[in-house]
């Protein structure tokens, strides 16, 4: 066996099953590596974007993902969902891995993506065999658009518009837009206006708004109360649902003992998103299911360090 085999099987590229707001039980697979994105985007959870890129590559041991999915089944998982710790698009291996998935479960296959490389159509084409994408819009101008998702210089307004539009002509299953409004940013009546003329040109199935719930990329993208997301979603779509409230969707005990084991760590001492990774030994996306649901019930607190955001328990829980 060489050396990027040995290293391949140590590496972990399935999270999961974490309770999810959207997708029930979601078994996560990670397609590129941490923060391989082609947007920037200001209230990223996981931070700035350190690899800003367009290119599309061979990304992932293949069989090896496809074991380490086969593995998880076990658990039965109400989705199986491709994403992970940036632009999962960005993956060359993709429609063969939807392909390997769907030969040997009928687990249905979601997509979470920006979409903002759908303007392409071998990209539109990789996702066809998929059984529900789920891409970003966030703003409904070119202006708005530049400032939150801070895409890679290639990519303009215009045709990440067009690509989604495009894409829902071709795809015959299941597409969700996902929005996610920024306080004072794209949540004027301007650009709700235009975000409404731009959802309608996609005509989704279904559109899901969202704000900032957790520490973003940059500090100063703030969320949206829920009362004004629930009044904006009436005027963007009449598909539209609020999805930032978090209360209530991680029920299952073995997510609960889980969250327990993360603030046990936090009382310790402060640590990073990668630090809970690295102690814990679980996926960053499956650290941040945790930290939301400890920070909707007041149990831990977050503080800005070094361009680094760092948990810690709260004075209530010590």
């Amino acid at each position: 066996m060489n050396a990027h085999n040995v290293e391949s099987k140590k590496h972990s590229y399935v999270f999961g099953p974490v309770p999810s707001r959207r997708l029930g039980r979601s078994l996560g697979v990670d397609l590129v590596p941490f923060k391989t994105c082609s947007y920037d985007c200001i209230y990223c959870q996981l931070g700035e974007t350190t690899n800003k890129t367009v290119e599309i590559k061979k990304t992932i041991p293949l069989d090896d993902v496809v074991d380490q999915i086969k593995a998880k089944l076990k658990f039965k998982p109400d989705y199986i969902t491709l994403s992970g710790s940036g632009e999962p698009t960005l993956c060359a291996q993709i429609s063969e891995l939807i392909s390997d998935i769907k030969s040997f479960t009928d687990v249905p296959v979601a997509i979470l993506t920006n979409g903002s490389l759908f303007w392409q159509p071998q990209v539109r084409k990789s996702l066809l065999m998929a059984d529900l994408v789920i891409p970003s819009l966030d703003a409904g101008s070119s202006e708005i658009f530049e400032y939150i998702n801070r895409p890679q210089k290639s990519i303009t307004f215009d045709n990440m518009l067009r690509g989604l539009i495009d894409f829902r002509k071709e795809f015959k299953a299941q597409l969700w837009l996902e929005i996610l409004l920024l306080a004072g940013v794209n949540t004027t009546e301007v650009q709700v206006a235009k975000l409404r003329e731009a959802v309608l040109a996609i005509s989704p199935d279904r559109v899901q708004i969202n704000t900032v719930t957790r520490p973003p990329a940059q500090e100063f993208a703030q969320r949206v109360p829920q009362a004004q997301l629930e009044e904006i979603a009436k005027k963007i779509y009449d598909k539209a649902e609020v999805i930032a409230d978090y209360r209530h969707v991680h029920d299952q005990s073995d997510f609960l003992v889980l969250c327990d084991d993360v603030l046990t760590l936090l009382k310790r001492r402060p640590c990073s998103i990668e630090d809970i990774s690295a102690g814990l030994g679980i996926h960053k996306n499956e650290v941040i299911k945790y930290i939301e649901e400890l920070s909707s019930k007041g149990k831990i607190e977050s503080k800005r360090q070094n361009q680094k955001t760092y948990y810690s328990a709260s004075n209530e829980t010590e």
